[in-house]
């Protein structure tokens, strides 16, 4: 006997189809629902507030007159997360910039025309771009320094800057930039050694903490200006604006020497090697 077709029951196909049809809706409906919990929660990266990245922050690298190449590139790497010692002094090992003011085009270090003062800069930038930015500010107060007295004596803008750096290294009264300039000049055209300790320091590394001994006054430095005449081959430290016009133009006295006095800031000038040897006898000065 056949059942009627409306009496027949599902068959096994038609149960399996039900329940896969059955899962897929109810999986559907929870994943709907959790993702509506997620977006409500935050998850959801467009539901969240945008974000944007700010500008690099600004930092500042101070200079002080004085500072020398490797001075500078140590508080340069000390400052900035991005330049180190070793960056800066290889941004600075060579360029035709003091050849070009020495007048035979060689390519020396920067030496001397690293400007000295504070600089800003954001915390990405490169040594390059600081090197670039003293070079801009020492054209800019170069360009200040009326070179015809120094041109007259046979100086050229080189020279004029050497004696600027030695001038920043053995001063400290600004009144006697102009004083320990024409002791230079006139130690020059009297083809007398210039015997400034400053050269020796920085030509053998003497730091001024410590004494210059008899073995480093015998050395044959080009830097050692007790024992050779003439100017030393290149600047010893980066000099300011005042020590550049000190350079260029020199008081006009007739002094020889000069020997810091007690208060470890003044100097005593003379003429006279009798005074200078009457004075340091004394052994007033100890600095």
């Amino acid at each position: 006997m056949v059942e009627p077709p409306e009496l027949r029951g599902p068959t096994r196909d038609q149960v399996y189809r039900r329940r896969v049809v059955a899962l897929i809706v109810v999986g559907a409906a929870l994943g709907v629902a959790g993702w509506a919990a997620w977006t409500a929660l935050g998850g959801d990266d467009k539901a969240a507030p945008p974000t944007t990245v700010g500008p690099p922050k600004v930092i500042q690298v101070l200079f002080p007159e004085g500072f020398t190449r490797a001075q500078m590139a140590e508080r340069a790497g000390a400052v900035s997360p991005t330049i180190t010692a070793r960056g800066y002094l290889a941004a600075t090992a060579s360029s035709p910039l003091p050849g070009r003011f020495a007048g035979d085009g060689k390519a020396r270090n920067l030496e001397g025309s690293l400007f000295p003062a504070t600089y800003d800069l954001f915390e990405t930038d490169p040594a390059a771009r600081l090197v670039r930015k003293q070079l801009g500010a020492f054209r800019l107060n170069w360009g200040k320094v009326k070179l015809g007295y120094a041109h007259s004596k046979n100086l050229t803008a080189y020279d004029v800057l050497i004696i600027a750096s030695m001038i920043e290294k053995e001063v400290i009264v600004p009144k006697e930039r102009a004083l320990v300039a024409a002791v230079i000049y006139n130690r020059l055209r009297q083809r007398m050694p210039l015997g400034i300790d400053a050269t020796l320091r920085y030509g053998l590394g003497i730091p001024p903490t410590e004494a210059i001994t008899k073995q480093d006054l015998a050395s044959n430095s080009p830097y050692n200006t007790r024992k050779f005449r003439g100017l030393p081959p290149t600047p010893i430290a980066n000099p300011g604006l005042a020590s550049m016009q000190a350079a260029a133009h020199p008081a006009k006295v007739d002094y020889l020497y000069f020997v810091r006095k007690p208060d470890c800031r003044s100097h005593f000038f003379t003429a006279s090697i009798a005074e200078f040897d009457a004075y340091t006898r004394k052994g007033l000065t100890n600095c």
